[in-house]
């Protein structure tokens, strides 16, 4: 199971991340994960949204670049040596191009992982194979913190 991430490129300047989360928020757009890489010259900021193809639009009609990429989130036991169990899965043997944390508050027992696998199909039928858990959109949705 694939979900749709947003992919989204801004100058690195004071107040562009502010512009991206106030643009999304004001047109009712919940974000569910993010994270942002910097260089010196740009930042990419990458989210998972409640609704991927609005968050596009919106997103465009304020002058911001976009774009959507396919990711696969799992659940990952919270147990020391979590992770590691799953990337000794054949799925770890695929190329990652990256990954990042989201934490499953109303199960203390596991996190979700949020992978962008090289062949994201070969991977998702790999974790498949291995027992992983994998989570959808709606999933990451009701695992929220305080809600």
């Amino acid at each position: 199971m694939k979900i749709q991430q947003l992919s989204v490129f801004v100058s690195n300047q004071p107040g562009r991340l502010h512009s991206v989360c106030r643009t999304l928020a004001e047109a009712g757009i919940n974000l569910l994960s993010i994270t942002l890489a910097d260089s010196d010259d740009f930042g990419l900021i990458r989210l998972i949204v409640s609704d991927s193809d609005k968050a596009v639009e919106v997103l465009e009609k304020s002058g911001i670049a976009s774009t959507i990429t396919e990711v696969i989130a799992c659940k990952v036991s919270a147990k020391r040596g979590g992770l590691a169990d799953l990337l000794a899965t054949p799925a770890g043997e695929l190329q990652i191009e990256y990954m990042y944390a989201f934490p499953a508050c109303r199960d203390p027992d596991y996190a979700i992982m949020i992978f962008r696998f090289h062949d994201p199909d070969k991977a998702v039928e790999l974790l498949q194979q291995s027992g992983v858990s994998l989570v959808s959109r709606r999933e990451i949705l009701n695992t929220g913190c305080g809600n």
